[in-house]
């Protein structure tokens, strides 16, 4: 790997940075600013709904993620042997202002496309297009393959490049405009095809085996929607070797961070909810004989100290104890994963097992009554909503209630969808629109009638088509010519692309109900997925008429 590419600080509109951050600095002020990564300090990190300042939400989760993150990114600028393989000796300097920065972004975002209630939110949105599929539901299932598996694969992962590249929407599709870096870095399952576990069960049928499991194909981590910018991601980090995309190397770090933050604290959050005590802690570690081990059990045992003591002190040493393995076994093992021959999580290739006692206690508290009680309410939630809008948007078959629903749903989300398929959307609102008027003006026709209505109608139709055709080639270009050259804001060419968009949007006013399909599916999966898992609780009860405010 090539890692001048893998550190490209270019970006998909180019861009000229006038301030003296350089671009990854200015990713995380892009970043800070989000109302996505707002909304995560009501998003469900274990314990959904709770009422409890002391628990993680999503938001506090990520800043331990990136905490945890901007250590390694210090780690590997002061390990020599890798400072020198990627070519920075004597800039150590600028190395600082890079890489800890790329791996503390990645890690702060990791989870900004997350759906209220956890992973469980993803499984509900997973289970209710199986369902649809199953109802060969004629609008789901003329979908393509790769459409079809953004739903029946849902994955917060790939929701998270769409927030970061389209649903934070100014006055163009590029979103937040991060680094490539950030992008590819960040990109934990770079894979938009089959997933590793449903090759398995097609292949198991035929009596096969799954030969390469690799990594990047756990889950579907690119949506359909996606795909012009995850290749141009791709092809400008150098993540492709031969015809299979691989993740980016600091992803992996990225991955450990998480992971490292996610059982340290799950832990201790179960013990604060009182899941289990300290002895039970005791027992799980007591018959190791490591280090890490009889260290936690030497905190367990010292006197005059209340368990909170205790419980912070094991995290720390826990999170220690992880840190130095994740960083020890990225080292030893770069050189596979740089060749996409590294297949598991960094925290997993542990010959101590450690993980698997730690990993351990999560497992109990997913399978606390609390967590189930609060899961159940969430699914509920989740397919009520689901329930409302498809039902409004594609069974009801009246503009009506498409009218109805658009109005609930977010602005933002709805603009995101039409701006990135602007000339499409205003295509299709045309023909449709033409094809009825047309129609209808020849049977006036035919019966030697005239509507006046009608043919003023049809005018205002045909100047939108001819007003389209006039302008969609050069906005196509301007807008390709964006991701090619910096155009500076109030340039002619910005100022053209400005004017033009400006056009169609006052003139053809392309809306909702003109998206095909797939983005109809995709703006309820988007709005849904972005709500704080209060938000979707109480707009659940106003649609169904459990409270009016």
């Amino acid at each position: 790997m090539d890692w001048k590419k893998l550190l490209s600080s270019d970006r998909i509109r180019k861009s000229n940075p006038n301030d003296k951050r350089n671009p990854f600095e200015s990713d995380f002020g892009r970043i800070i600013y989000s109302p996505a990564l707002r909304r995560m300090h009501d998003k469900t990190q274990v314990f959904p709904l709770t009422t409890d300042d002391n628990i993680h939400s999503r938001l506090t989760h990520s800043n331990e993620v990136m905490s945890l993150g901007y250590t390694f990114g210090m780690l590997l600028c002061n390990n020599e042997g890798f400072v020198k393989r990627i070519g920075f000796e004597n800039r150590e300097a600028e190395l600082l202002r890079i890489i800890p920065i790329i791996i503390q972004n990645v890690c702060l975002i990791h989870d900004i496309g997350n759906s209220p209630f956890g992973h469980f939110g993803e499984t509900i949105i997973s289970n209710y297009f199986e369902r649809l599929e199953k109802s060969e539901m004629t609008e789901f299932c003329n979908l393509n393959e790769w459409q079809k598996r953004d739903f029946l694969n849902y994955d917060g992962n790939a929701q998270g490049l769409r927030v970061l590249t389209k649903l934070q929407i100014l006055n163009d599709p590029y979103g937040l405009n991060l680094t490539y870096s950030t992008l590819a870095s960040s990109l934990k399952y770079p894979n938009f095809d089959i997933i590793n576990s449903i090759k398995e069960k097609s292949l198991a049928k035929e009596g096969k085996n799954l030969e390469n499991k690799f990594i990047e194909n756990k889950k579907h981590g690119v949506f359909f929607s996606e795909k012009e910018y995850f290749e141009l991601i791709i092809a400008n980090t150098g993540l492709k070797i031969d015809d299979r995309v691989v993740r980016h190397p600091l992803c992996y770090l990225m991955e450990a961070a998480d992971s490292i933050a996610y059982y340290c604290m799950d832990m201790e959050d179960g013990f604060n909810k009182g899941i289990y005590n300290i002895e039970d802690i005791k027992k799980e570690f007591e018959n190791k004989d490591i280090p890490i081990c009889k260290s936690i059990i030497q905190t367990i045992n010292t006197k005059y100290v209340n368990d909170s003591f205790k419980i912070v002190n094991i995290r720390i040493k826990l999170i220690q104890y992880f840190v130095n393995l994740a960083f020890e076994k990225f080292i030893e093992n770069l050189d596979l994963i740089e060749k996409g021959e590294y297949n598991k999580e960094l925290v997993e290739d542990d010959k101590d097992e450690v993980y698997e006692i730690v990993s351990g206690f999560s497992k109990r508290i997913f399978k606390s009554r609390e967590i189930n009680n609060l899961e159940s309410t969430g699914y509920s939630v989740m397919v009520g909503l689901l329930d409302f809008y498809i039902d409004f948007v594609f069974k009801k078959q009246n503009d009506k209630f498409i009218n109805k629903a658009e109005v609930l749903i977010s602005n933002s989300i709805i603009d995101a969808a039409i701006e990135e398929t602007l000339i499409e959307t205003c295509e299709r609102k045309i023909t449709n629109r033409l094809t009825k008027l047309r129609a209808d003006y020849k049977l006036f026709s035919q019966s030697g009638n005239s509507n006046n209505k009608l043919t003023k109608e049809l005018d205002k139709y045909e100047e939108m088509e001819i007003l389209l055709n006039e302008n969609k080639d050069k906005y196509t270009r301007l807008i390709a010519s964006q991701k090619t050259e910096y155009i500076p804001t109030g340039s002619p060419e910005s100022l053209e692309l400005a004017e033009i968009r400006g056009k169609l949007l006052e003139k053809i006013k392309p809306e909702f109900k003109d998206l095909d399909n797939y983005y109809k599916f995709r703006v309820i999966v988007d709005f849904i997925s972005g709500m704080t898992d209060q938000y979707a609780v109480k707009h659940y009860q106003r649609i169904s008429g459990q409270r009016i405010n």
